[in-house]
């Protein structure tokens, strides 16, 4: 495990615990919430995955945990001294704003011993100040909703080093047969002049040297596909930074025989060309 990012993730209940999880598994990391820290020396040694499957390691422990509290410094300076790349983030918010969250969500606060949920609060924060201090990273959430701190945390695992890249899958269809449901960006090619018009072409399909010379030959097909492409180049650092773990884009003619494949073919080289994790498959190239 040498070679992968591990995060703890811990902190004030009601501080964003459940987004930053979430978020870090959105960026391809194996994760796990409320992990008991006496099982951590041992889950580290598991030959889970190999590194490039996935981005690294996160886990959540906090005060659900009993013996959290007397345990974590020497199990977190144990896994320190073997060298691994290991960072503790500790989460926080005001009074506040934590009385309001768990008044939203009714949630009952993890430390509840007959005491008001504002008596515990300020015990739970007492009794971490010392893990605050020992932690390498204090994030604040009180003044981010729950998309700006998963943006924070999503940036934050992105520029790890072992960062899994977004997967993009291009998806040619034809719109006879209905709009793909897991489409992220769709983009409508029947502008483009039709094969299914010329004899010749009709029973052939996009990925024939044929149709792909009729449909590639066009001006409009040039103009189209330079744009488009300048369009995706700018568009994919965003997703990724965004934290987007998948990204299909889908594109459609009529009968998805033709146009679309040539179309998505082209897409996918280019993206793949430019170092992108990408697949392709053609849904209705057999109708």
């Amino acid at each position: 495990m040498k070679n992968l990012k591990i995060f703890i993730i811990t902190g004030l209940s009601g501080s964003g615990k459940s987004t930053a999880i979430a978020a870090f598994e959105d960026a391809g990391f194996y994760c796990v919430d409320n992990m008991p820290v006496a099982l951590l020396t041992s889950f580290l040694k598991l030959p889970i995955k190999s590194s490039d499957e996935i981005a690294g390691l996160a886990f959540v422990m906090d005060l659900r945990e009993k013996n959290f509290l007397s345990r974590y410094k020497s199990v977190f300076d144990s896994i320190r001294k073997t060298g691994c790349d290991f960072e503790i983030m500790f989460l926080e918010a005001d009074e506040e704003i934590l009385l309001q969250r768990f008044s939203q969500t009714r949630r009952h606060h993890p430390l509840s011993r007959g005491k008001t949920l504002i008596e515990n609060i300020r015990i739970e924060k007492e009794q971490l100040k010392d893990l605050k201090t020992f932690s390498d990273r204090v994030i604040n959430t009180s003044r981010h909703n729950v998309h700006e701190l998963k943006a924070i945390i999503s940036d934050i695992a992105y520029k790890s080093k072992n960062i899994s890249p977004m997967k993009v899958h291009m998806l040619s269809f034809g719109y006879k047969f209905g709009i793909p449901i897991d489409s992220d960006l769709i983009i409508d090619v029947r502008f483009l002049a039709n094969p299914y018009f010329k004899t010749e072409l009709r029973d052939l399909d996009g990925e024939d040297e044929k149709v792909k010379n009729f449909v590639l030959k066009s001006r409009h097909t040039k103009t189209f596909l330079k744009k488009y492409l300048e369009l995706l180049d700018y568009l994919m650092p965003l997703y990724e930074k965004e934290g987007k773990a998948y990204l299909t884009i889908s594109v459609g003619c009529t009968g998805g025989r033709h146009r679309s494949v040539v179309i998505s073919e082209k897409i996918f080289k280019h993206l793949e060309k430019a170092g992108m994790r990408i697949s392709i498959s053609h849904r209705d190239v057999g109708r």
